[in-house]
């Protein structure tokens, strides 16, 4: 069933106007940018905030590599092949269809889009306005220019969500320590980065 619901959205996109193809190839990656954005963007904010939420923005873009990370490690344990590659009778991706060894599942993209979503979502609860959108986007992109089956991208939302949490649940402390120590160091460059917090 994946694989017809795969075939349906990729002839669906072959279908689409131009505009629309041009449009989902750049999201496809330039979303990932516009989360890096937003990383800079949070840690900005908090440097005069309560240390805790600043710990919480320093972490998230370190929480986002550790599910990308998590994320490779299943691939090489899946070894689920492109759908661009596999399913018989689909058509040719709008990008170019990942070598074989480049394994499917799960998408590292959604997993990138799942964790920044939620680690950022814990440190500036305001932002799921913008960024949930951002990353059912980013998912349906993957299948839509051909390259994923569409379990491949709900598994990388959820699996990114998932570690996001965790990794800034058993993190945060620590790091707010951290903080703490450099928003009193005597090197004004660390200063500079922790903040002055709240007076």
């Amino acid at each position: 069933m994946d694989s017809d619901l795969y075939l349906e959205i990729s002839d669906a996109a072959h279908g689409s106007p131009t505009w629309v193809q041009h449009l989902a190839e750049l999201w496809t990656e330039a979303g990932l940018l516009l989360y890096g954005v937003l990383f800079l963007v949070a840690w900005w904010r908090r440097r005069r905030g309560e240390t805790g939420a600043f710990a919480v923005a320093v972490l998230a873009p370190l929480a986002t590599a550790v599910a990308y990370v998590c994320s490779e490690l299943l691939k090489s344990v899946v070894d689920e092949e492109r759908p661009c590659r596999a399913v018989v009778g689909a058509t040719a991706p709008l990008v170019d269809c990942p070598p074989h060894g480049d394994w499917s599942f799960p998408s590292n993209h959604a997993t990138i889009a799942g964790a920044a979503t939620v680690a950022l979502a814990l440190t500036w609860r305001g932002i799921l306005w913008l960024t949930a959108p951002m990353a059912l986007l980013m998912a349906f992109s993957r299948v839509f220019v051909g390259v994923h089956y569409p379990h491949d991208t709900v598994a990388g939302l959820v699996l990114g969500a998932l570690v996001a949490v965790a990794f800034v649940h058993l993190t945060a402390r620590p790091a707010a320590r951290v903080a703490e120590a450099m928003r009193g160091s005597a090197a004004g460059p660390v200063r500079w980065f922790a903040g002055a917090g709240r007076t």
